[in-house]
Order: structure tokens, then C-alpha cells, then sequence
């Protein structure tokens, strides 16, 4: 065995040393773009299939293996056309050099001053009755819907967010896209939700919120331009009646702190419930006097 090692380390140069470092780069690249996006759940789809295909090979299980192999084939052939944005926007990277630029990171204390940015920014806006709609993209990218808008990539701040949704302004409409504390672009579009159970009051803005938490794990803020009430959606849910605090626990919650639900957090969730409820009731005594 020791012989067979030493031989093959004399077959080993330098060129092979550079060769694995290239192949290892690129597929580190290939897997920090996949990452942010709705493929990544789908290459761990592909390595599931390929384990089970493997292990009922090894068992001898005919049947479940034919088939396994079959559907891979037509995976395989699908690839393209399901990893089509993604490829597109890695030769758009490639192009433009920016697949060995660093990813931005930025530390907690700037998540928090965005947040007090928002928050400030939505209270503000609900006052004023002035319609807003901000995402925050967290583990799954929106690249598909920044492409909808225009570009800014501008620090966020409370007069910048004031400015893009003021009426009448040419970004008012449609949706900005916040990524970790940068407003990536302003006037996007989002994709509604097909719920048919939502109530009557929820314009297209919340829609677009419910729409877009549905299909990424991204929050959604809406403020609304008839009642002035502060919203978040998150995974299909939307929540209302929120008050500048609410919102920044919420994101810091989902944004500062990217760990797994704990049991703190439900309670918390369950006080901010129980005070949203506790807000409307007393809405609809006002209006019933």
C-alpha cells in the first residue's frame, strides 16, 4: 500500500494541483449562486433521487430501480429549462465579472439600523396614509423579481423609503426589494396569491405580499393606502394592525436572528397575536361610537 502511495505521488504535479483548484472553485460558486435561490431545493430533490436509485441498486430492487433510472433520464433533459433563470444569470455574472467579486456581508448592529429605518419609514407612511410594499429577501433569492424593477442599490434609510413611495412618483407603484441593509430595486412586480378565503379588505398590495411569501421565505411589509395599517406576510400568512414595535421584532426575529422557531419565539409570536386582537377590538368599538 505504502508503494502504491508513493507511486502515485510522483504522478501528481503541479498542474493537478491547479486543475482541482479550479474545478473546486467553480463548484463552490455554482453552489453559493444555487444557494439563493428556489433551485437549491431542487438539487437536494435530485440527491435524494440519486441516493434512493443507488440504494435500491445495492438491494437489488428491480422494479423501483428501473423506474429511479428512467426519471432521471427525463430530469436530466428538464435540467435546462428548470435551471433556466439561473444559468442565464451565471453567464450574466460570468460576462460581467462579477463571479469573483466577494458577496457583500454586513453585520448585525447594520440590520439593526435598517430595521429602526423601516420601521420609522412604515409609521411615518401609515400616518400619511401613503401605500407601501418592502421585501426582505432572506435564504432564497429574488432575482427573478428585482429583474421587474429598477435598480438602486441605495442604503436604506427612512427618507430614501419616504421618497421612493411618495404619491404620484414615478417608483411609487409596485414593490422594493431590501437585501441585507441595500435597497436592491424599487418597482417591482410580485405575483398574487390564489387564495380565494382572504377577506374583502386586502387590496392588491397585500395580495402581492401573500403572493410572494408563498413562493420564497422572503417577509413582506405592506402599508395600506385606505386604512393606513401596518401588515407583514410571511409564509402565506399575512399578519395586521401592526405598530412600529411589532414590525421590529418580527424582522429582527427573521432577519437578525437566522436560527431555527424556538419556544421564546411562539410565546412571542403569541403576545404579538394576542395584542394585534386586543388593537382591532378596539378599532371596531371606536368606529361602532
Amino acid at each position: 500500500m505504502l508503494e502504491q502511495l508513493q507511486g502515485l505521488s510522483r504522478t501528481i504535479g503541479v498542474l493537478d494541483f491547479v486543475d482541482i483548484g479550479v474545478v473546486a472553485y467553480f463548484l463552490y460558486k455554482i453552489y453559493t449562486m444555487l444557494k439563493n435561490t428556489r433551485a437549491a431545493a431542487l438539487v437536494k430533490g435530485l440527491i435524494v433521487l440519486a441516493f434512493i436509485m443507488l440504494v435500491s441498486k445495492w438491494l437489488n430492487l428491480h422494479v423501483i430501480n428501473w423506474l429511479l433510472e428512467k426519471a432521471m433520464t427525463m430530469v436530466l433533459v428538464a435540467l435546462p429549462i428548470v435551471f433556466q433563470p439561473e444559468l442565464r444569470r451565471a453567464l450574466e455574472q460570468i460576462g460581467r465579472g462579477r463571479l469573483f467579486r466577494k458577496a457583500q456581508e454586513i453585520d448585525e448592529d447594520e440590520l439593526n439600523d435598517m430595521i429602526d429605518a423601516v420601521a420609522s419609514a412604515a409609521s411615518i407612511m401609515a400616518r400619511r396614509k401613503v401605500g407601501a410594499l418592502i421585501v426582505f429577501e432572506r435564504a432564497i433569492g429574488l432575482e427573478e423579481r428585482i429583474e421587474t424593477g429598477v435598480k438602486i442599490d441605495g442604503l436604506v434609510t427612512d427618507s430614501l423609503l419616504l421618497n421612493i413611495f411618495e404619491k404620484n412618483t414615478p417608483l411609487h407603484d409596485g414593490a422594493v426589494i431590501i437585501r441585507g441593509n441595500r435597497i436592491v430595486a424599487a418597482s417591482c412586480l410580485l405575483p398574487l396569491t390564489e387564495q380565494r378565503n382572504l377577506s374583502q379588505e386586502l387590496g392588491t398590495r397585500h395580495r402581492a405580499a401573500i403572493g410572494l411569501s408563498e413562493q420564497s421565505d422572503a417577509l413582506v411589509l405592506v402599508v395600506s393606502e385606505e386604512t393606513g395599517t401596518i401588515s407583514i406576510a410571511r409564509n402565506g400568512e399575512i399578519f395586521r394592525y401592526l405598530q412600529a414595535d411589532d414590525v421590529k421584532d418580527m424582522l429582527r426575529g427573521a432577519i437578525v436572528v437566522r436560527t431555527q422557531t424556538t419556544l421564546m419565539d411562539l410565546v412571542k409570536e403569541k403576545v404579538l397575536s394576542l395584542r394585534r386582537g386586543k388593537r382591532k377590538a378596539e378599532q371596531a368599538e371606536a368606529k361602532s361610537k
